[in-house]
């Protein structure tokens, strides 16, 4: 193990530790030939190539040439390299164009979401690992404190804009999560999506009652599950709503109830990605939540 220096403050989890680079390296022993980076990055391979499952302290030792025991001179247990893992994949997040334009909240927070869904789809194998606890690693924090710079011309009290970031957050999570799902449906089956879309309203119209089951009877009689959507479109369609919630709630925080915006008029509910309206002009410190 190594030894930890001390701005460790001793109290954090050694995962935590390792992330902030509050450990040292290796004491004792012979000039180490393994580092923290190298464990981790063979560690995010395994997980890129094989999917979470197979990684093991055994398998990351295989793969850099190393016996299991050297690794744990560095890395304490398996859930603290998954951590360290997540950490490398996801990554710190990139400026966002509409903080640096003025674009609004509005548009600030589309950005960010949609930046956390691209990590997220091209790191699918890091939303299998468990979340242990709020925010403390250092991307994590970085994410989360760019969330808030998002909302931070909101009016939202501190206690709405965390309640916003985590709404959105939790959206985004569980939207890569169902599509590394049915990722997974599809490749263990041999088949395509559109395969399984047709394959699962064949069952449902074998198995629906029109008497127990009136509104999937509707549905599949309009064909609704037969139309193809856009890549993008249930990610899409749920920030829009996500985002015309969070512009209520910023009306009711400021004492402006007008909901007088037209459908795609910037700032306006249902105008995703549009600058943030109220953003700018709600007077309300307080969270709404509370009031």
């Amino acid at each position: 193990m190594t030894e930890k220096n001390g701005s460790g403050g001793g109290d954090l989890p050694a995962s935590l530790e390792a992330a902030w680079g509050l450990r040292d390296r290796p004491a004792k022993g012979p000039k180490p030939g393994l580092s923290l980076e190298r464990i981790v990055a063979a560690a995010v391979a395994v997980a890129a190539a094989d999917g979470l499952a197979a990684v093991s302290m055994g398998r990351v030792a295989q793969e850099l040439g190393a016996s299991t025991m050297s690794l744990y001179r560095y890395v304490s247990a398996k859930d603290e390299l998954y951590v360290l893992m997540q950490e490398a994949a996801v990554g710190p997040p990139e400026p966002l164009s509409a903080l640096e334009t003025g674009a609004g909240w509005r548009a600030a927070l589309t950005e960010w979401a949609a930046a956390q869904r691209e990590r997220y789809h091209g790191h699918l194998w890091a939303l299998r690992i468990p979340i242990g606890g709020p925010p403390a690693t250092p991307n994590s924090i970085a994410w989360w404190e760019q969330g808030l710079q998002a909302l931070r011309d909101s009016g939202l009290g501190e206690g709405d804009k965390t309640s916003v970031i985590l709404l959105i957050s939790n959206f985004v999570r569980s939207e890569a999560l169902m599509t590394s799902d049915l990722k997974a449906a599809v490749t263990a089956r041999g088949i395509t999506p559109e395969e399984l879309a047709a394959s699962h309203e064949r069952t449902l119209k074998r198995l629906v009652d029109p008497e127990r089951h009136p509104g999937i009877t509707r549905q599949l009689e309009t064909g609704v599950m037969s139309e193809p959507d856009e890549a993008d479109y249930e990610f899409t369609f749920g920030m829009g709503v996500l985002l015309d919630g969070v512009e209520a709630l910023i009306r009711r925080a400021a004492g402006t109830h007008d909901g007088s915006g037209a459908p795609g008029a910037p700032g306006a509910p249902g105008a995703l990605g549009s600058p943030g309206g109220s953003g700018g002009s709600a007077a309300s410190g307080g969270d709404v939540k509370s009031a």
